[in-house]
């Protein structure tokens, strides 16, 4: 099956009569590897156009995006890893309202949410989907402040299941021992409702 430019280039030469294009002669041959050179460089173009749109990219496109920051979003899939970076390139001069804030933190695929606090220039952080201290707090805790102005400080706020939460869950000692869990797995178990004690 000839390739596109092969069969481009053919229909160019064709109208001339000169050249013997049939399929295995010499000129042909030629058509194909000068075609096939071609059909390679149009795929390389278009495999290039599609990375430098952050919307479509898939490889090295976000690669090279990533490599601009000065560490990668906590992301698993590749439309988490366009998301988050987006939200990231969004940061401007007035990106530092509490929306755009919590907007930039969910692009780059953390699950908190920050909030003004009681004083000036302090800023609460919640994490309403994990009971206790999420887990590689320290990596998220650096792309948090690298997000968050630097003159605010920063509280981090976590919340572990009331007793009342373990008993509706486990309404005996028997049925929270059955679970296999520690004191603290107990405090942190999470059934996948938004709690947090703020």
């Amino acid at each position: 099956m000839p390739g596109r430019y092969e069969s481009y280039l053919a229909s160019l030469l064709r109208p001339l009569g000169v050249y013997d294009l049939r399929p295995g002669t010499v000129n042909r041959g030629e058509l194909a590897a000068y075609g096939g050179k071609l059909d390679g460089a149009e795929a390389e173009l278009e495999d290039t156009a599609r990375e430098m749109n952050l919307a479509a990219a898939r490889d090295f496109g976000l690669e090279r995006v990533e490599a601009l920051l000065p560490y990668r979003p906590v992301c698993v899939t590749v439309e988490q890893r366009r998301a988050a970076l987006a939200a990231l390139l969004r940061i401007g001069g007035d990106s530092f309202t509490p929306e755009a804030i919590n907007d930039t933190l969910r692009g780059c695929g953390l699950n908190v949410r920050a909030e003004e606090g009681e004083e000036p220039n302090h800023v609460k952080v919640y994490f309403p989907e994990v009971a206790g201290i999420p887990e590689g707090f320290g990596r998220l805790r650096a792309i948090i402040e690298e997000i968050l102005p630097s003159h605010v400080d920063i509280a981090y706020v976590f919340w572990y299941n009331t007793w009342a939460m373990v008993a509706k869950r486990h309404p005996t000692f028997g049925d929270a021992a059955d679970t296999g869990l520690s004191w603290y797995g107990l405090a942190v178990e999470n059934d996948g409702q938004l709690e947090n004690n703020s």
